[in-house]
């Protein structure tokens, strides 16, 4: 299995949008302190994902995420996956 996942941290207000076979293992790289664009604040918790049979389509999806560039999209995306 693979997911494409979105991150959230309260502290930047950003979201990560990413993808993994891991997503328990994946979650704890992006909280520890790295140099990458999730390694500045240790908050982030995740709001969303999606389940694909393969890497490919999960990536795929996680490159359609950000092609639009829309913060309303990805927060339309989190509030139908919390209901």
């Amino acid at each position: 299995m693979y997911y494409c996942y979105i991150l959230y941290s309260d502290i930047l207000d950003k979201y990560y949008i990413g993808h993994t076979n891991d997503l328990e293992s994946r979650l704890k790289k992006h909280l520890t302190n790295h140099k990458g664009f999730t390694g500045s604040v240790s908050d982030w918790k995740i709001v969303y994902y999606e389940i694909f049979e393969n890497k490919t389509d999960a990536y795929a999806r996680e490159r359609a995420i950000k092609k639009r560039k829309s913060r309303k999209y990805i927060e339309k995306l989190i509030s139908s996956f919390n209901d």
